[in-house]
């Protein structure tokens, strides 16, 4: 299962909220709801989040064995 408790740690740390993102950066409510709630993402946003907070997928993203 992949989780993205690392994501909101990294957002903290990069001073970006998720209401920047919504406003400077035009992602969704809907992808963050989907963050939020470890559901499916796809690649395009994970990409995206990775240019914006200028970090790895692995400061965003972890895959932990159910």
């Amino acid at each position: 299962m992949i989780v993205y408790d690392r994501l909101w740690k990294t957002m903290q740390s990069k001073g970006i909220s998720q209401y920047k993102l919504i406003k400077d950066y035009q992602v969704s409510q809907g992808q963050l709801d989907r963050l939020r709630k470890n559901a499916n993402v796809n690649s395009h946003t994970l990409n995206q989040l990775c240019k914006i907070l200028q970090c790895r997928l692995e400061d965003i993203a972890e895959y932990i064995e159910d």
